[in-house]
């Protein structure tokens, strides 16, 4: 990292200069920590440029402006906040808990766009203070609170300590810039935030959304200073010159202004799109992820992208037509952090786990919640014998959001990350450049478990009846020590078992043995290589054949496959061609597992009228579903392919096509209509 003294050494030495100069350092080093995420320089240094600047300005009084990186903290006002009239009301948002309400505000708001394609965003609910930051000619001239969506209070004096917010913006900014988001502190900040009011002998803060919302209203910004605030822009106000014509644009115009826009925001083509996004499978991935920030997420805000038909949808008198939320029911609870310890996934992910004082939570009682990863322990000072924050959101597994430093023992200490595998005692390794922790012993038997579990799911090799607790008790007795063992099982030894009689074993044994013709694509699915699940599979299935060819590809073809690439080849490369790997699809082999992709019979040109094309699909088709479309399409010898280019054959558009539609006219790839794709299909059965 560079050092103060370097850069001081290369500013000039004319004050006036070296003033203006020192401002748009500190602007650039600002942007680099809270935009971009980049620092380049320490704390200590950045502070020491901070402290130069503060000396010039005092030395030469003259040279101080409003936007100067010194003036955040002006005097503190007298009496009541002023009130400020919005010239865009900031109306509340339409809230719904039910994926059902969801689905039918899609179909409202397109239903009243008759029928027009529409793109939406999705964005996370931060749960903070809503208000709006107004920049005249590039420079922070007011902030105001959402108040009753009309007028609200003028904290401008407080909306400046947030060291986010530029006080002169980047670039060209528009002349008139108005910028609504969220006003919110870190679960991070209010821990410790709460420590030093336990020192002082006050009482601690509740949670972030309370302390922000106090915060922002005082009337001394020098004690809104001690209170790090944040912001998040996640919506447009009253502007003059803006060039975004829909928000996605927004979000990364005012980006390169150095406003920092709300984070994850997703486009999407369509609303079936969205709503895949928001089904079973993904919901409880999406909220493992906000689990893991270090602010609060109270939902999702689904928006129409385009502004203009923003503009022709309206607004109701309480709440715009054109945007919804989709919240999480949020439960929090305080208990005692009596243990943790670390649990192993089935590709030697080493996980930590709270052991937890049990704590009624939603109406259950919680005992353990999830630590995520070492770096989550030492971001958010985890210890044994702490106090801590539970929360559970939705239908997400109860996590620890901060730990009460205030309730803190003087007898706990850092916990330290094991460095070997609790299970073998391999020595654990962290993801170069990551922030997970494996186990990469092949042998270890704590992976064996999970691998043998996943092996057998419906993404696997679909073996019914056999779950986590068949499979512990498969392993603990020495029965299985590899997938190849499944197979190799007899009625007797199920029968020792406990909870085993005739019928069970028989009925277990008959699934087990019904897999064995399952294919190549579920069992490359079902044995845990890193990176491949079943969509990859099967691509590497359908292209190779057989087991045998896909082995004798070297790295660069299978790299050269579309949607596979570097990362995933190196993967299965080395995976196939470890000794590991080699004595699973070998023995594998041994018992009659079938290492072939399972063909109807050579095809004919008649029963595959899609052989050999690349085919993308667009919007909802009325007689399929996506998944049975896509199906359809590699049945009759096609590729169902995810985006346009010009390798794509043609798109089969459907009701509400997304921006393929408009990617295909620009490439100029042939357009089939819904009707037209059936035509062509039914040629196969002529």
């Amino acid at each position: 990292m560079s050092s103060a003294s370097d850069i001081l050494a290369s500013l000039p030495h004319d004050p006036a200069e070296r003033v203006q100069a020192l401002r748009e350092v500190i602007r650039y080093h600002d942007r680099k920590y809270y935009i971009e995420a980049q620092p380049e320089i320490s704390d200590l240094e950045y502070d020491r440029l901070m402290q130069e600047l503060k000396r010039l300005e005092a030395a030469h009084p003259h040279l101080v402006t409003p936007d100067s990186p010194t003036q955040r903290i002006g005097d503190a006002i007298s009496g009541d906040l002023a009130q400020v009239e919005h010239r865009v009301p900031m109306l509340s948002i339409e809230n719904t808990y039910d994926l059902g309400e969801l689905r039918a505000f899609l179909h409202r708001v397109e239903t009243s766009l008759s029928g027009e394609r529409v793109e939406w965003v999705l964005e996370l609910k931060i749960d903070g203070v809503a208000a709006a930051v107004i920049y005249q000619d590039g420079r922070l001239v007011r902030g105001v609170t959402r108040g009753n969506g009309w007028v609200g209070d003028d904290v401008t004096h407080t909306i400046k300590t947030i060291l986010d917010l530029p006080l002169k913006l980047d670039g060209d900014p528009p002349p008139l810039l108005e910028v609504r988001g969220e006003v919110y502190m870190t679960n991070t900040d209010l821990a410790r935030l709460n420590l030093e009011r336990s020192r002082q002998g006050l009482p601690p803060f509740a949670n972030t959304r309370n302390v922000t919302a106090g915060t922002i209203r005082l009337q001394d910004p020098k004690e809104a200073a001690q209170r790090p605030m944040h912001f998040f822009a996640h919506s447009v106000g009253y502007c003059q010159g803006l060039r975004a014509r829909n928000h996605m644009e927004f979000l990364a115009e005012i980006k390169e202004y150095g406003i920092p826009p709300t984070p994850e925001a997703r486009l999407f083509d369509s609303s079936q799109s969205l709503l895949r996004q928001l089904d079973e499978e993904h919901i409880g991935e999406l909220e493992e992820r906000i689990a893991e920030l270090d602010f609060e997420v109270d939902g999702l805000v689904i928006k129409v992208n385009d502004f203009e038909q923003r503009e022709r949808l309206g607004a109701t008198s309480k709440s715009p037509r054109w945007i919804v939320a989709y919240k999480f029911e949020k439960y929090e609870a305080v208990t005692r952090l009596i243990g943790i310890h670390v649990q192993v996934g089935k590709t030697g992910v080493v996980t930590p786990v709270a052991e937890l004082e049990p704590v009624q939570l939603a109406g259950t009682t919680v005992s353990r919640a999830s630590l995520h990863n070492a770096d989550e322990i030492r971001r958010k000072d985890i210890r044994i014998g702490d106090w801590v924050v539970v929360e559970k959101a939705g239908k997400i597994i109860p996590h620890v959001v901060r730990v009460e430093l205030h309730r803190r023992g003087k007898d706990v200490r850092p916990f330290r990350f094991p460095q070997r595998c609790p299970e073998c005692h391999a020595p654990l390794q962290r993801d170069e450049g990551g922030v997970y922790i494996r186990c990469n012993n092949p042998e270890c038997p704590a992976k064996l478990r999970q691998q043998l579990v996943y092996f057998a799911s419906r993404d696997g090799m679909d073996i019914d009846g056999l779950g986590e607790k068949i499979v512990n008790q498969l392993v603990d007795h020495g029965l299985v020590r590899s997938f190849a063992d499944l197979y190799r099982l007899r009625k007797e030894q199920l029968l020792r078992l406990e909870k085993f009689g005739d019928r069970k074993a028989e009925k277990l044994l008959a699934a087990i043995q019904a897999s064995k013709t399952r294919g190549l694509a579920r069992v490359l699915a079902a044995v845990s290589i890193r990176h491949v699940g079943t969509r990859v599979a099967k691509l590497l299935a359908q292209h190779f054949g057989s087991f045998d060819r896909l082995y004798a590809a070297s790295e660069e073809e299978l790299a050269a496959l579309d949607e596979i690439g570097p990362i995933i080849a190196h993967s299965v490369y080395s995976f196939l061609h470890s000794e590991f790997g080699e004595r699973i699809f070998r023995e594998l082999r041994e018992v009659g597992v079938l290492l072939e992709e399972p063909r109807a019979g050579p095809p004919t040109d008649q029963q595959q009228p899609l052989a050999g094309k690349s085919i993308v699909v667009t919007g909802t088709l009325s007689r399929y579903t996506r998944e049975e479309v896509e199906e359809l399409i590699e049945r009759l010898g096609g590729r169902a392919a995810s985006s346009v280019s010009r390798k794509t054959d043609f798109v089969v558009v459907g009701e509400n096509p997304g921006s393929k539609l408009a990617k295909a006219q620009q490439l100029g790839v042939p357009i089939l209509s819904e009707q037209e794709f059936y035509q062509l299909i039914d040629q196969a059965g002529s």
